[in-house]
C-alpha cells in the first residue's frame, strides 16, 4: 500500500476533512503504538508501511518512559493519542480503531497478529475492533 493510498483509507473511514487531519491521526496513534510495542517488532511493522507512515512508529515521544515495550493500559493509550492528534478522547479511541484496522490491512504475514499478541486484552480488543467496532 501507498502512502497517499493509507492516509485515503484513513480520511475516509475517519470521516476526516483532509489529508492534514488524516496525516496526525496516523502519526499520534503509531508514535504511541511504538511506545507501547517491543522495539524490534515496531521495526518489523515499520518495514512493512510505506516509509513515511513506518516512521512513526520508530520516532516515539516518550512521556517519562523507557522508549519502547512501555507497559500502559488502554486509557493511557487513548490519552496519549488524544495529546497528540488534539481530539477528545472518544475521538481518539475510534481513531485508533481506524488507523490500526488500515495498518493491519497494508501489512503482510504475521506481523498483525504479534502485535496484537503483544498487547495486554484491554488494547488488544481496540486493535481488534476495526472502525465499525
Amino acid at each position: 500500500m501507498r502512502h497517499e493510498e493509507f492516509i485515503g483509507q484513513v480520511q475516509n473511514r475517519a470521516h476526516l476533512s483532509g489529508h492534514g487531519e488524516a496525516e496526525r491521526a496516523t502519526r499520534a496513534v503509531l508514535e504511541t503504538l511504538g511506545e507501547r510495542i517491543p522495539e524490534g517488532l515496531a521495526d518489523n511493522l515499520a518495514a512493512q508501511l510505506p516509509h513515511e507512515i513506518g516512521e512513526h512508529l520508530r520516532r516515539t515521544e516518550v512521556y517519562g518512559g523507557a522508549g519502547t515495550g512501555e507497559r500502559f493500559d488502554r486509557h493511557d493509550f487513548i490519552e496519549r493519542i488524544a495529546v497528540r492528534s488534539g481530539a477528545d478522547e472518544p475521538r481518539s479511541a475510534y481513531l485508533a480503531r481506524v488507523v490500526l484496522e488500515v495498518t493491519d490491512e497494508a501489512t503482510q504475514g504475521g506481523i498483525a497478529r504479534k502485535v496484537r499478541d503483544s498487547l495486554p486484552s484491554d488494547l488488544r480488543d481496540l486493535v481488534s475492533a476495526g472502525h465499525n467496532g
